[in-house]
């Protein structure tokens, strides 16, 4: 069945114009038991672009995140992917079209690499897969160089591999947007670079990525647009360049420097800056 927004007077909401994007937000306000989290957010990721979402904890970065892959319908405002509303898909539908990394992820049940990537093609097959479904999956596997991890049982990965494999199980969906929510949490920095790395790889598939970061350094080397929210409400957007000290010291409440690098910028905390205010 699926989800219908509705305009003030009661009728359908109208369906957003196409402007090219693979996921669009439209003054989308979201949060819970009535209670907004986010207001009035609007930004697009298109096909080939990753989009940095970013801000303090409990700014609703998440939240904007669930509404996405419809685990929270928006209070008001629109979501579409490409020009179709997302409140207009079913379940299956916009697991086709969205794949999403939720953070802190642990295997609920014991099963191996191979059968946890392949979940990821539940929303195109019925009761069973088939040859093309296990086809995705070991050709992800291959592309991913976890390969030789298929018949490994999930819970006995290390972080990082562990990541890959929930990475796998979303591209698998095959779908045009990707969202993820923190993907690089508890990782070390070896495994923050393989995981973002990877998804600058798979972009190029055709995918417009969102993820949610904390690492402003990483952030800003690993998108190609971002979004910079204070206070549930969009501080300022753009090309990374928009990740200025002054912008962060008003949306974090500290002190920083940035520094141009040959591999782009660094962002650095001014030490105790964070003790007076700012």
């Amino acid at each position: 069945m699926s989800r219908e927004n509705t305009a003030t007077d009661g009728s359908p909401a109208p369906a957003p114009a196409d402007n090219g994007s693979v996921l669009h937000f439209e003054d989308v306000t979201a949060g819970y038991d009535g209670t907004p989290v986010i207001e009035d957010v609007s930004f697009s990721v298109s096909q080939g672009e990753i989009l940095g979402l970013l801000g303090p904890n409990g700014v609703g970065k998440s939240t904007l995140l669930k509404a996405a892959v419809g685990l929270l319908d928006p209070m008001s405002g629109q979501i579409a992917v490409g020009d179709r509303r997302a409140s207009a898909l079913t379940r299956t539908e916009l697991a086709r079209e969205v794949g999403y990394v939720p953070q802190n992820e642990t295997a609920a049940f014991p099963r191996t690499v191979f059968q946890t990537v392949l979940m990821g093609r539940k929303p195109h097959f019925g009761s069973r897969p088939g040859d093309r479904d296990r086809a995705v999956v070991a050709t992800l596997l291959d592309r991913l160089d976890i390969g030789d991890l298929a018949m490994r049982n999930v819970t006995s990965l290390s972080g990082g591999q562990r990541q890959k494999v929930i990475l796998a199980r979303a591209l698998a969906q095959e779908p045009r947007a990707l969202v993820l929510d923190e993907p690089t949490s508890d990782l070390d920095i070896r495994h923050e670079l393989e995981v973002l790395s990877l998804l600058r790889e798979e972009a190029p598939h055709g995918l417009g990525v969102v993820h949610a970061m904390h690492d402003l350094t990483l952030a800003a080397r690993y998108s190609d647009h971002v979004v910079l929210i204070s206070d549930g409400e969009v501080y300022t957007q753009g090309s990374p360049d928009v990740l200025t000290a002054e912008a962060i010291s008003k949306v974090y409440g500290i002190d920083v420097r940035v520094h141009k690098t040959p591999d782009g910028p660094a962002i650095v905390p001014v030490e105790g800056s964070w003790g007076n205010g700012g």
